[in-house]
């Protein structure tokens, strides 16, 4: 198994968040270090899965949360900086989802028009993974499906609601972009992944 430490300066902040309630967290410095693990072992393809639709978020949010994540030395997936000429989307895409620890869902005013968001999300939601939701200039009560359904069997449709009502009912970061700073949310969504994967990784070693 591949074990990670994490080594902190934890400095205590407190954030909005979508339910007006505000959740402490901590700004960390850590070095992350991966010991040798077995060939028998499956090679996880990333800490942290980040679910966007690219037309809204892909040249702001997405891109700037990816890269604070990569400087933090965590394994962030996200599409188009991930994948490299020749792979299979939907299988590294879906690979990703399942081997990564935390998803990082950014909602956005045309999220629910793509089929590939609402897939992923659905996946998310039935891999049990620890969400974290980003909602990007849009409040969780307007989330909806809105893919045609000559586009989409009915029961895929179905699929897509339970997803997003799951999602609507987790605590997540809100951002307005003609009021909030972005590398605020995006330092403060980095910190808590950060947080999140300490403690799956605590709850691993007691297992």
């Amino acid at each position: 198994m591949i074990s990670r430490l994490f080594d902190f300066m934890k400095q205590s902040k407190s954030i909005q968040l979508n339910n007006k309630h505000s959740l402490d967290i901590y700004t960390n410095t850590y070095t992350y270090h991966k010991a040798s693990s077995s060939s028998s072992t499956p090679k996880a393809l990333c800490d942290v899965f980040i679910n966007h639709r690219g037309t809204d978020t892909k040249k702001t949010l997405a891109t700037l949360l990816y890269d604070n994540l990569k400087a933090r030395n965590l394994r962030p997936f996200l599409d188009y900086k991930t994948l490299k000429p020749g792979d299979h989307i939907f299988d590294h895409i879906n690979g990703a989802i399942h081997t990564s620890k935390v998803a990082v869902t950014v909602f956005s005013p045309n999220y629910g028009h793509s089929y590939s968001c609402l897939h992923e999300l659905a996946l998310i939601m039935e891999s049990k993974k620890r969400i974290i939701p980003i909602f990007f200039d849009i409040k969780p009560s307007q989330l909806d499906v809105v893919i045609e359904r000559v586009r989409c069997p009915d029961d895929e449709i179905q699929r897509f609601r339970w997803a997003l009502q799951e999602a609507r009912d987790i605590v997540g970061l809100m951002f307005d972009s003609d009021k909030g700073n972005l590398s605020e949310v995006v330092t403060s969504a980095s910190d808590i992944i950060v947080q999140r994967l300490v403690e799956l990784e605590a709850e691993d070693e007691s297992v």
